[in-house]
């Protein structure tokens, strides 16, 4: 049964959050954090099904790798408690195969992040509870040039996030119905939709 959920936050050196260790926890790898020494290594996680990079079209190639991203990301940021991503993770429907659940998560992408200005690295995960889901984190700064420019405070706009929210929805619903699967799924609380019951997980 396809079930919402599309949550969005920020990963920043305040809450003890690396760039670099983050992306190779997503991605199940191993990466070296250039600017500390350190060596994330979790190539034996299982649940990571693939992973992907995916960047607006004049950027630069180390967009393109995750390692020299996360890490170009981690260079950059020079604040003890920079902000350093952004992380907004899906649910995708298990009645889709990955093929399907990795098209739709890239248009979402594309249209949301990738458009805007942002780099993007998806992972996408089946967990032992047969929850498949998405990991899309995001920069925060804008591509300029050879590297990164400023951060756009545009991004972290109320009503964008609102709009991611929804999109998500809209996108899982339209496909839903293109494949003739009779369910629908709603980004308001069930508040908002008037239903009285416990959220689930």
């Amino acid at each position: 049964m396809a079930i919402y959920h599309c949550s969005v936050s920020v990963g920043s050196r305040s809450n003890g959050s690396s760039a670099v260790a983050s992306d190779a926890y997503r991605e199940g790898k191993k990466i070296t954090n250039e600017r500390t020494g350190e060596i994330h290594d979790f190539s034996r996680k299982k649940d990571v099904i693939e992973s992907e990079t995916l960047a607006p079209k004049n950027a630069p190639d180390f967009c393109r790798d995750s390692s020299q991203l996360w890490n170009k990301v981690e260079a950059t940021e020079k604040r003890k408690d920079a902000q350093l991503f952004r992380e907004v993770t899906v649910a995708l429907p298990r009645e889709f195969t990955h093929e399907k659940n990795k098209e739709l998560v890239r248009d979402y992408s594309q249209r949301n992040f990738i458009d805007k200005g942002m780099v993007a690295t998806v992972s996408y995960h089946r967990s032992k509870t047969e929850n498949p889901h998405a990991h899309i984190m995001l920069t925060m700064r804008e591509i300029k040039g050879d590297g990164f420019g400023l951060k756009v405070r545009e991004w972290n706009a109320k009503p964008e996030l609102n709009e991611w929210r929804k999109d998500w929805a809209d996108r899982v619903n339209r496909a839903l119905q293109r494949n003739d699967i009779d369910q629908r799924i709603d980004h308001r609380t069930l508040k908002e939709q008037g239903i009285e019951r416990t959220p689930q997980i």
